[in-house]
């Protein structure tokens, strides 16, 4: 049943109360179907391929939900187009505000943009550069406020009291997580007798309108959460029953760092959850590597959490299951996704930092990088500290940061130098 336009509040709307007072009535499935109607053609179909190399990689048959081919990078594409369509022409005209760490406020840009409708957000200091700076190119009013998501959200609802303007909330507007749940309709028409969907959970609208439109038409698929390991907002609502403040870290997952789960998004996502489940930074750095490698696709770091917690195995029960992961985004900052392929790399084993004692004679440093290359590694660094080597004045520590084809060559390498009497020291 249609909700009335009647109000802001029964938008999904307000103009400055707090996220802990419930906004409008729960979701309804025929909310996410009308949504589906008023988006479509002004929001990508997204397609959702099957993956051999990830399937090989996690022992189940993956699917890809690509989100991250949206124009702006994000499904959030999709609630903000549904939220702004709703608006009444007197309000459409005054504009909107929201807070946002970025993919929501590209959302709104885009499509406030198509739509004439002026929109301003508010992003967190450390919100990514090419978020910010793309949201101004749509012809956004950007505004850089607070340490964390909380301090945008202070300034979102004080600019909505001052000037008028319709607060949209990124995760907890009713209207957006219908927007968000057409994701799931697309899921079921796309995969054959799909298992289960292991969703990325920040505020939890993504999940509660995936889980609502799938769990509606297909009870037996099974709605898995991954948060991140510094953002653990959901997980703790569900150990109170409640949504509740958390403290949030720096996370690769900048995207799930929101101090609280949405109140609406926790009502109706959290009945519907299997499980949810943590990642931390090297598990979500090697899923991003995972990515590039086996798909040629760019994800950032909140998108790549369902199939970090896959690689992990924090999901055995879904070896050899068909299941879908949505590949929410692919706004990462060039700077940090090089960053993130080489902390990826590292965790993978293929990049390693490791200390020999050699002898500080001549030909000792040339006869350490001669069982490196005789090993197969590719030196990348060497640094000698003849100091602190120990009491043979004779010795010297190196340094040495060395490229190899994984764990298990790295361990041939070490037993290769300890065999020639080389001391390793990880």
């Amino acid at each position: 049943m249609r909700r009335a336009p009647d109000s802001p509040f029964a938008l999904g709307f307000s103009s400055g109360a707090g996220l802990s007072e419930r906004v409008s009535s729960p979701v309804t499935f025929a909310d996410i179907a009308v949504a589906r109607e008023r988006i479509a053609g002004s929001v990508l179909v997204s397609p959702c391929p099957a993956s051999i190399p990830l399937s090989e990689a996690t022992g189940s048959t993956i699917f890809c939900k690509l989100e991250n081919l949206q124009r702006t990078g994000s499904f959030k594409e999709r609630g903000a187009r549904n939220a702004l369509a709703r608006l009444d022409p007197v309000q459409a005209k005054r504009g909107v505000v929201a807070a946002s760490a970025g993919n929501h406020a590209l959302g709104l840009a885009y499509h406030g943009s198509l739509l004439g409708i002026p929109v301003t957000v508010c992003m967190p200091e450390f919100a990514p550069m090419i978020k910010a700076n793309t949201c101004r190119r749509l012809g956004a009013r950007v505004i850089l406020e607070g340490r964390d998501f909380a301090g945008a959200r202070d300034k979102a609802h004080a600019i909505a009291a001052q000037e008028g303007l319709a607060y949209i909330h990124g995760y907890d507007a009713p209207d957006i997580i219908a927007g968000q749940g057409t994701i799931g309709l697309e899921i079921l028409e796309q995969v054959g007798d799909v298992d289960a969907v292991v969703v990325p959970v920040g505020g939890g609208g993504l999940l509660a309108g995936i889980a609502l439109a799938i769990k509606t038409l297909r009870p037996s698929v099974k709605i898995y959460g991954v948060e991140a390991e510094g953002a653990t907002c959901f997980q703790e609502a569900m150990k109170a029953g409640k949504s509740v403040r958390c403290e949030t870290r720096a996370t690769l997952a900048d995207g799930l760092a929101v101090p609280e789960a949405g109140p609406n998004a926790f009502a109706i996502a959290a009945p519907l959850l299997e499980k949810i489940v943590t990642v931390n930074e090297d598990e979500i750095a090697l899923a991003i590597l995972r990515i590039v490698e086996l798909e040629k696709l760019v994800v950032e770091g909140a998108g790549a959490t369902g199939l970090a917690a896959m690689l992990a195995g924090k999901l055995p029960e879904l070896s050899g299951k068909r299941v879908v992961l949505p590949f929410c985004g692919g706004n990462i900052d060039p700077v940090i996704l090089s960053r993130v392929i080489e902390k990826g790399l590292v965790a993978d084993g293929r990049i390693a930092r490791f200390q020999a004692v050699i002898s500080d004679r001549p030909g000792g440093l040339a006869a350490l990088t001669k069982l490196l290359a005789q090993a197969g590694a590719s030196v990348q660094q060497v640094e000698h500290d003849r100091a602190f080597a120990g009491g043979d004045v004779f010795a010297v520590r190196v340094f040495c940061t060395v490229e190899t084809r994984g764990r298990e060559h790295l361990a041939e390498i070490f037993r290769a130098l300890e065999l020639e009497g080389i001391r390793v020291i990880e």
